[in-house]
């Protein structure tokens, strides 16, 4: 096993290690900030990136940071949904039993919000991931059951969640109501070159490992053929220490790295 040939305690680069051990980079925390003025302002944010570029991680540590007392988080990461499935998992998220017509589940969510934010202090924070796949019916709905008071008020949180797409999407003139809604905006690019070393280090270095196991060579490969994103970058570090342990080597290379590369890429 390739933990015990490095001398780690768990392996740094799954989903359960960032739970734990998240890397703030610049962007990290440019995001978060975004997110926590959100927060005060409540209303509408938009996150995009490209795949990989750690937007579900940063809403588990966003998500993490809420105390329950305070907010109440509903995630629906299922976006090819037909509006009445949409509003069904919003009411399911809200802890509501359905009505079975549209006009019911949406008196029945607009009262939940308004109790729980009015009458209990709490705020939904409402997170629609994988946000590109939303129909344009789902879209249009979405500035109606967040109207309350003539639309002077701001009772929950909506964040938007998705790929570059959906920012092409937005930008179309049938939803230039939603979009002239949205109080933050932030698309994640990735890590720089310097924060992609700085992110592999101090991964190894949180499961116990101190050694400098990645070769200077092998650090600059990792992060020209991942752009900085983390899930590319998480799997091909750790294809590189599975193949480093079977090859018994105590340092990876950048011929390591490419082939492993290759693996994740799905290449022959």
């Amino acid at each position: 096993m390739f933990k015990a040939y490095y001398g780690l305690t768990f392996d740094p680069f799954t989903k359960e290690t960032e739970i734990k051990h998240f890397y703030k980079s610049k962007e990290f925390k440019e995001a978060l900030n975004r997110l926590e003025f959100l927060k005060t302002t409540k209303g509408i944010g938009l996150m995009t990136g490209q795949p990989g570029a750690g937007k579900t991680s940063l809403l588990r540590y966003f998500e993490s940071t809420l105390n329950s007392n305070l907010y109440k988080c509903v995630y629906i990461p299922l976006s090819t949904l037909t509006v009445m499935d949409f509003y069904k998992a919003l009411c399911d998220g809200l802890g509501i039993n359905p009505g079975f017509k549209k006009v019911t589940m949406y008196k029945q969510i607009q009262e939940a919000i308004h109790n729980l934010s009015y009458n209990k202090n709490i705020t939904p924070v409402i997170i629609l991931d994988e946000a590109q796949f939303l129909k344009n019916a789902i879209l249009d709905d979405l500035r109606i059951v967040l109207n309350f008071n003539m639309d002077s008020k701001d009772y929950a949180i909506l964040l938007l969640v998705g790929q570059m797409p959906f920012i092409n999407q937005l930008q179309r003139q049938n939803h230039d109501a939603l979009r002239q809604r949205i109080v933050v905006n932030y698309y994640l690019n990735g890590l720089t070159k310097e924060e992609t070393k700085e992110y592999i280090i101090s991964k190894l270095a949180f499961a116990g490992c101190h050694e400098p196991i990645f070769t200077d060579d092998a650090l600059e490969l990792l992060f020209s053929c991942t752009n900085g994103l983390l899930r590319p970058l998480n799997s091909i570090a750790r294809l590189s220490l599975i193949s480093g342990a079977a090859k018994q080597t105590r340092s990876i290379d950048s011929d390591i790295i490419f082939n492993a590369q290759k693996e994740v890429n799905l290449n022959i």
